[in-house]
């Protein structure tokens, strides 16, 4: 369009110019002939040099050297225009292309993680995450939760109930002792005595209802810590006194190492699983050596079947009233804690019982009476006593009996029935609570 417009003004202005420079004559010649002229003036100065004509075409050039000033610049605009549009376009194609491959990357990224993420989660459902400690050498394993692991703490798993199919009919009725009955409370806990080092951040300790040993009564003190690679060293104290001390009267070095903290003592022995094993031990005090073994039957053990804190505590041995127990799950019960009597001394299983509370959904377990009882949570200040399982009858039922987790980390629960009181290590403190039954 500004081309046109160009056209057309030079054209005016050259035909204005042509018009003021025409003329036209009219003469006759000798032969009495009549002759019509018509003059022009010539557009190239040089070529018709006159005096009068001279101002003439200069002003003519200077109009047409303005005009294509004008053209110039209208046309050198239009272009400019143009070029800026096409380096625009060129500028922002290139940007989109960038903007393209970094969300390609980001895409490819993403499905990276998700599919390393995949694996994680795959193999965490196989087998149990490892305890992460400053001790490189520290072997004590701990599952953890959709959280990360932040300052050796581990977020707690939610302990609730998950149901399975009813229990199994049970094989013989067990008679319950003079003095028994249902848990009714729990008392606060005393705090008794706090570990040094980290070595004592869980561990386990008891004092036998039924010493009957001249080396060791009723008021010696077993102490484990449970955190280390090889956890062998058994520490004696004379009574609580000296335990608050911190002064053991001796301390045994174990022949193989303790698995978790579902160690318990009995009549003047120690009963513990081996590490990474579901192998049992009997453990004799006086002469310390170990006195039977045997491998509880389908029982999963290093992280197969633990409580919801983890640390391995897939078979956890403990003492009531009517003898030794170990509370355990097995591929066939698909987690349900599996309850089964042994002999004190051969370590055979008597009888078993297959409850329908899930293992890894509560965080600890005891027995009192005969009666299995679990509790929801090992980190909750204030907490509940919530299941309970009768083996007299098969049955089981909730309940919810308050007790507390003073420090936050329960890792060992026993009961000790001469004691009436439950024995509890509490991030690094050994503490106790009086229980009242039912009727009593």
């Amino acid at each position: 369009m500004w081309v046109r417009l160009a056209v057309f003004v030079c054209w005016l202005v050259l035909g204005g110019q042509g018009q003021d420079r025409a003329s036209f004559h009219r003469s006759g010649d000798r032969n009495g002939r009549c002759q019509y002229t018509f003059t022009v003036d010539s557009p190239v100065e040089s070529s018709c040099p006159s005096s009068i004509r001279g101002p003439e075409t200069e002003n003519l050039s200077a109009r047409l050297t303005l005009l294509e000033a004008v053209v110039s610049r209208v046309l050198g605009a239009e272009g400019l225009t143009e070029v800026a549009g096409e380096a625009s376009d060129v500028q922002e194609t290139r940007r989109l292309i960038q903007d393209k491959e970094q969300l390609d990357r980001q895409v490819q990224e993403l499905r990276r993680r998700v599919e390393q993420l995949t694996m994680e989660t795959e193999k965490l459902r196989e087998k149990p995450c490892p305890l992460v400690q400053a001790d490189p050498t520290d072997g004590f394993g701990v599952m953890k939760g959709s959280g990360p692991v932040t300052n050796g703490e581990f977020q707690e798993l939610k302990a609730e109930l998950s149901e399975l199919p009813a229990p199994a009919k049970v094989r013989e009725n067990v008679q319950n002792n003079t003095g028994c009955g249902e848990l009714v409370s729990v008392g606060e806990p005393e705090t008794h005595q706090k570990a040094d080092g980290i070595t004592g951040k869980y561990g386990m300790w008891f004092q036998d209802p039924v010493a009957t040993g001249r080396l060791y009564g009723p008021n010696t003190v077993w102490r484990i810590n449970a955190v280390g690679k090889d956890v062998k060293e058994l520490y004696a104290y004379e009574n609580l006194e000296q335990l608050a001390r911190g002064l053991p009267m001796k301390v045994v070095v174990l022949p193989e190492p303790v698995e978790s903290t579902g160690a318990t003592v009995y009549r003047g022995f120690l009963y513990y699983q081996r590490r990474r094993s579901p192998t049992l031990l009997r453990f004799d005090l006086a002469s310390e050596k170990i006195v039977s073994r045997k491998d509880l039957p389908q029982a999963g053990f290093h992280g197969k079947y633990p409580y919801s804190w983890g640390g391995y505590t897939d078979i956890d041995l403990a003492v009531d009233e009517q003898g030794l127990w170990a509370i355990y799950s097995t591929d066939k019960a698909r987690g349900a804690i599996v309850l089964s009597q042994l002999d004190p001394e051969s370590l055979e299983v008597i009888r078993s019982w297959e409850t329908n509370v899930r293992k890894n959904k509560v965080a600890n377990a005891f027995m009192i009476c005969g009666r299995l009882y679990t509790i929801a949570s090992y980190s909750t200040k204030t907490t509940t006593v919530n299941y309970t399982f009768d083996t007299a009858s098969g049955k089981s039922k909730m309940l919810d009996v308050p007790f507390h987790n003073h420090y936050r980390y329960n890792s060992m629960i026993d009961y000790n029935y001469a004691k009436k009181k439950l024995y509890a290590w509490d991030n690094f403190h050994m503490v106790t609570y009086d229980v009242k039954l039912g009727g009593f």
